[in-house]
């Protein structure tokens, strides 16, 4: 063979091994040359009943190392009750600015939506279109009593439990003995969250309100009425010590038990997750009754479509939003006690706690058609100064 058809040869041979390594780098990405695309973060500020749902999910999407157009995805949570993270947008002290909102109501979006588009001009978070606000998980009030106690409320009151028949046992001079209970039960105590801590509190007294008025729709009027204000103050005077509970009343009822309360209106949802700890720490269970004027939590997820993020980080935010209304991610948000947001899921199952404690109250489909209709920001101001006027020793 020549020596020019050897060079030729070798030539030859060098280009493919030239081209193929070239191949295989740029099919396994692991060229030093080849640029990183960036990582999208979304960060979600997420009200505090739905946090542990959410950071579930979160970190099981982490594992499973999304993309999106190359970028890998990763979602930090960051637990603020409602009401405060309501309170840090409009102060404009929501410092980084999260992707995604997910308050415990819409009512909160729309409240917030409302003043930035006063500032602006347009709307930051839609109710739309692909990017607006969709539930991700829903829960509701629901009266949570011992079921000693329940069992006395329940034969002095009549079958259904009411604020009116809670405010009668709260002022009971006799205590628990005049209501047909235990002498050593001393004075009903109700739980109510706080409302400087917890937007249930708030909403609370709005479902109280509603059952003392017989209406869905409470104002400012309502809320200033004399009558009404001292047949508030009675009903909360019930509480043991606003001062001392911190955001979570369903864990303190059950690391203190009986000390810290009989019952009150909390949310289904911490209930189902407390009640097995609840009833073996102190062998009594709680029972769970649904009030005529229902206060339904529905946690939107909710977009932020302001430029300070970008397109992509918002599409991001609608990859994880996706994730987390999958069947399966799904049956994750029923194990924690609250009620699916994709109807394709169903409540019921092995696990599901609603099919669990069905003994104790709990029902599957809640009959309810008189839902307490969300305050506006005027009632909101005017509870929460009445509560701090009236009621909060800070």
């Amino acid at each position: 063979m020549s020596k020019t058809r050897l060079v030729f040869f070798a030539l030859v041979v060098v280009a493919l091994i030239v081209v193929g390594v070239s191949y295989a780098l740029r099919t396994t990405d692991r060229s030093p040359l080849a640029p990183r695309p960036d990582p999208l973060m979304v960060r979600v500020v997420v009200a505090l009943p739905v946090e542990p749902f959410v950071r579930q999910a979160a970190e099981q999407f982490n594992a499973e190392k999304h993309t999106l157009e190359g970028h890998p995805i990763t979602v930090d949570i960051v637990p603020i009750d409602g009401l405060v993270a309501l309170g840090r947008y409009e102060r404009g002290d929501m410092d980084p600015l999260p992707t995604v909102w997910i308050p415990d109501s819409r009512y909160l979006v729309e409240l917030a939506n409302n003043t930035f588009k006063e500032q602006r001009g347009r709307d930051i978070f839609l109710t739309g279109g692909e990017y607006r606000a969709r539930p991700i998980a829903t829960s509701l009030f629901c009266w949570g009593i011992w079921q000693s106690r329940d069992e006395v409320l329940r034969a002095k009151y009549g079958g259904e439990i009411s604020w009116q028949d809670i405010h009668d046992a709260a002022t009971a001079k006799g205590g628990w003995p005049e209501l047909g209970g235990k002498a050593e039960w001393g004075y009903f105590k109700l739980v109510v969250p706080n409302p400087r801590k917890n937007v249930g509190g708030l909403l609370a007294m709005i479902a109280a309100a509603g059952e003392y008025y017989q209406k869905t729709r409470i104002d400012v009027a309502d809320v200033t009425n004399p009558e009404f204000q001292a047949w508030l103050k009675e009903l909360m005077g019930a509480v043991t010590d606003f001062s001392s509970l911190s955001s979570y009343s369903v864990e303190n009822l059950a690391l203190f038990g009986y000390s810290m309360g009989d019952g009150g209106q909390l949310l289904e949802s911490d209930l189902l997750v407390n009640m097995a700890g609840i009833q073996t720490r102190w062998v009594e269970p709680m029972v769970i009754r649904y009030p005529q004027y229902i206060t339904w939590f529905d946690f939107p997820y909710t977009i932020w479509m302001g430029d300070e993020t970008t397109a992509l980080e918002k599409n991001a935010a609608l990859e994880f939003e996706r994730y987390l209304l999958t069947p399966a991610i799904q049956q994750i948000a029923i194990r924690l006690g609250l009620r699916p947001a994709n109807p394709q899921v169903p409540i019921t199952g092995p696990d599901s706690p609603f099919v669990h404690w069905q003994d104790h109250g709990v029902t599957v489909v809640v009959q309810r058609s008189t839902r307490m209709h969300p305050p506006d920001r005027d009632v909101l101001l005017a509870l929460l100064r009445w509560f701090d006027l009236n009621v909060y020793e800070r």
